[in-house]
């Protein structure tokens, strides 16, 4: 067909003669693409939103649409995608010329399953996208029209190509209207979120828009647990013979979707300050995974594992990790709530250690033991590392909520933890850092605590235990052979910092 006009086409000379006069040119084929590249860009598409180009592209495209000529519609929808980029002019015809419903049925048939025809629907939600970008609206128009069964559809379509586009159309409907993120995140709108989730376990994501989505109903917004709950139905869940462990059981979109909260949270750590709801709502899901997941198996690798269980108790632990070094106590006001409190008072700091004490210790550690015959130290425990890096999350969550909050210090404290933590203090090849976060966690425990110092001088110890990252914090212990006490001294020129 290169080369052919649309009046040879048959077409209607209403739309072909706009066309053709503004690109100067004979055939549709170089019409289109001159005028594609002269809206790339801003004079340009002022100078053919100045002719009213947009009405004539809307007829081309429902033209050809019906004519099944795709090169000639992806052509046409990507003229009118760039028409739409930034020029109000153009984005306003949209609307006024019926595009949304026109576009909307280019869609319905490009998403007919088995094939859906990626390249198109791409097009014309980039379309869309650029529309939305023009106020609320343009936004509510195309959501009336899309909600919620055009988007459900569109999020089943297993591409990253379809998926980004769609991701950012959502993002921009729901930033900074919590309305529609409210609707989004309700009963007719978790399917599509959920489909999304899907799409992008299936096939993964391009674009930073399907972070920003769940950034911003997840940890700006308090939508995720319902759309945590609504990853559990209709998935293949791990273990799913077990009829005894019924809604204990964690779905893969659900491990996936912690995994990409951790990144996001992680990655935004000094401007996000997660609602309570969402914090509280995490380690719920951290104590049933611990409850779920067996111990016997010495994990080979960090996250993620394969396990879904315990990907989902290890992502969960690193985002209780991250919220607890966010909540700084000298930033909170005075009247404001401190999440890290809230997650003490719910038992975390008991959790923590029973699953701590239960580990069977590093290996440096059971070695040291071993040769030294001592059998002050529990290392009878079956509970082994089901990943690598579980004890170091586990000492960096203590630790964070440890940070200048004396009332942790003194509850970790009296429930004999701090020669549990000193244990923390060694290298351990299982836990990559761990020595680094035990020595973070000693430090913040004895800052500012007289009586957690003097703990530590006052450990009773059968015969020796070498705990020489103590220095790093200006201090070491000394043993007195005749009564086998301990006592805390400061290493000489060697003093504790508060920053280090």
């Amino acid at each position: 067909m290169d080369g052919e006009s649309l009046q040879e086409l048959n077409g209607p000379e209403d739309v072909l003669q706009p066309l053709l006069s503004a690109s100067n040119s004979s055939s549709i084929k170089e019409s289109l693409e001159i005028l594609i590249k002269a809206s790339r860009t801003t004079d340009g598409r002022a100078e053919l939103a100045f002719r009213n180009i947009l009405p004539t592209v809307l007829n081309l495209v429902e033209f050809i649409h019906h004519t099944s000529n795709r090169e000639y519609l992806m052509q046409s929808l990507k003229l009118l995608r760039n028409l739409c980029a930034g020029e109000v002019a153009n984005q306003n015809a949209i609307l006024e010329q019926n595009g949304i419903d026109i576009l909307l049925t280019v869609l319905r048939s490009a998403a007919v399953f088995p094939n859906p025809d990626f390249g198109v629907i791409r097009t014309c939600l980039q379309v869309l996208a650029n529309v939305s970008l023009a106020g609320e609206k343009h936004q509510q128009a195309i959501w009336l029209k899309l909600f919620p069964n055009e988007f459900f559809v569109l999020a089943r379509v297993r591409s990253r190509e379809t998926n980004d586009p769609l991701c950012m159309i959502l993002y921009t409907f729901c930033d900074g209207r919590p309305g529609l993120a409210a609707e989004l995140c309700g009963d007719s709108g978790l399917p599509i979120v959920a489909g999304i989730i899907q799409t992008v376990v299936s096939v993964g994501f391009g674009e930073d828009w399907f972070k920003l989505l769940l950034s911003r109903l997840c940890l700006e917004d308090i939508h995720f647990p319902p759309l945590f709950s609504k990853l559990c139905e209709g998935s293949a869940f791990e273990n799913s013979g077990n009829t005894d462990s019924g809604n204990d059981l964690f779905s893969l979109e659900q491990a996936f979707l912690l995994r990409i909260i951790s990144e996001i949270l992680n990655e935004r750590i000094e401007e996000i300050r997660v609602p309570s709801e969402f914090a509280i709502y995490v380690l719920g899901i951290f104590k049933r995974s611990v409850r779920i997941v067996n111990f016997v198996t010495r994990g080979a690798s960090g996250l993620p594992t394969g396990s879904t269980s315990v990907d989902v108790m290890g992502y969960s632990l690193i985002i209780l990790r991250d919220i607890c070094a966010r909540e700084v106590v000298g930033d909170l006001k005075k009247d404001s709530l401190d999440i890290v409190d809230m997650l003490v008072s719910n038992e975390l700091i008991d959790i923590l250690l029973d699953l701590l004490c239960d580990l069977e210790p590093p290996a440096i550690i059971r070695k040291t033991l071993k040769e030294s015959k001592n059998q002050g130290l529990n290392t009878s425990s079956s509970r082994l590392c089901p990943y690598k890096g579980i004890r170091r999350d586990i000492v960096a969550v203590i630790g964070n909520c440890a940070y200048r909050r004396k009332h942790v210090q003194d509850e970790i404290r009296q429930k004999n933890g701090i020669l549990l933590l000193l244990q923390q203090c060694v290298t351990d090849d299982d836990n990559p850092y761990l020595r680094e976060w035990g020595i973070w966690c000693l430090r913040n425990l004895l800052e500012g605590n007289a009586v957690n110092q003097q703990a530590v001088a006052d450990l009773e110890l059968q015969g020796s235990v070498d705990m020489p990252e103590l220095a790093r914090l200006g201090l070491r212990v000394e043993i007195d052979q005749s009564t086998s006490c301990a006592k805390l001294v400061n290493v000489p020129g060697s003093y504790p910092k508060a920053d280090e």
